[in-house]
């Protein structure tokens, strides 16, 4: 990794979070990092609050404090290794990538999935790669859900990395799905409002929790703010034994970027993805292998343009398929 990707972040503390804590709120600040990442660096001393380290990640916040966090070391020597791997680029110039990513596909390597993913077919595209954006992550700035397919933006360098970083950070990242609900949703337009979190007790899933303002019990999980908009597209109905099912075809858009965001609140509206067997029905309704979740939309924008670029790409066919044969 080069030495500008070491460079310090810098923030003030607005009036609005005072009193919050410090590994929390730089988290929202730092969107592409987890918190215990952010608790990690605050333990290594890479982070200030008024040019002095913190005692500990929980201190709270005063109004007008300045935070500074510096990037982590290098990334150490890895066993990512490039795999030549077909990727469907929808854009590319020397600054970035955008690629449809199939479903089945992982991001980038994690327990159980060394290899095949998304980081290692791109290693493969641009070697020139390894190193830009941390270990294992190469380029790799937001991520989809393994059974999620679509629109994923890659940076092929460091400078790039940190200008969509601070887009992704500002929320200023257009990101729009399209997804299939169980049942009418109503409203039919609508914004859900609802922080998110691990859950306490399943820790590979995420869950609606009490938001960061409310004071918690000793010891109770709290969520992160999550805000998902939404607009129905279409309601279609299924005519099974007598019975009639029905679903919304939805186009939701992303205001956070949460683990999970769009699966979870639309299944604490009573209203799961179809085909979502982890926070949904076991058994799917339609004959899915997998969510009926697409991000067909991404507007970002590019190295020395002013105003964003969208890039759009249709659902998938197997996605299309259910469609069609609702329509019938």
């Amino acid at each position: 990794m080069d030495s500008e990707n070491r460079a310090a972040r810098r923030f003030t503390v607005p009036p609005s979070a005072a009193g919050q804590r410090l590994d929390r709120w730089l988290t929202d600040q730092i969107a592409e990092e987890s918190r215990s990442a952010v608790q990690r660096w605050i333990a290594e001393g890479r982070v200030t609050v008024d040019g002095e380290r913190p005692a500990k990640a929980g201190i709270a916040l005063e109004a007008g404090a300045r935070i500074e966090a510096a990037q982590p070391p290098a990334p150490v020597e890895t066993a990512l290794r490039p795999e030549d791997i077909p990727l469907n680029i929808i854009y590319e110039d020397k600054d970035l990538l955008v690629v449809n990513k199939p479903a089945g596909m992982v991001v980038h390597p994690g327990p159980g999935h060394p290899a095949g993913t998304l980081a290692n077919a791109v290693l493969h595209h641009c070697p020139e790669l390894e190193g830009i954006g941390g270990e294992k992550r190469p380029g790799i700035v937001h991520r989809l859900d393994k059974g999620t397919s679509g629109l994923i933006a890659l940076a092929k360098n460091s400078a790039t990395m940190r200008f969509l970083q601070e887009q992704f950070a500002a929320r200023t990242v257009y990101k729009a799905y399209l997804a299939l609900l169980e049942g009418r949703i109503e409203p039919p337009r609508g914004r859900i409002d609802a922080p998110i979190g691990r859950h306490p007790k399943q820790r590979q899933r995420m869950t609606v929790l009490p938001e960061p303002a409310v004071r918690a019990r000793e010891g109770e999980a709290r969520g992160r703010a999550a805000v998902t908009e939404y607009a129905c597209m279409r309601v279609y109905e299924e005519q099974r034994g007598g019975q009639t099912a029905r679903f919304s075809l939805v186009r939701a858009i992303l205001h956070t970027g949460r683990t999970h965001q769009i699966r979870v609140h639309f299944a604490w509206r009573n209203h799961p993805v179809a085909g979502d067997t982890e926070y949904g029905f076991q058994r799917p309704r339609l004959s899915l292998k997998r969510p009926f979740l697409h991000a067909h939309r991404l507007g970002i924008r590019l190295p020395g343009m002013a105003e964003p670029r969208v890039f759009e790409t249709p659902l998938p066919a197997e996605l299309q398929h259910i469609l069609d044969r609702l329509e019938d």
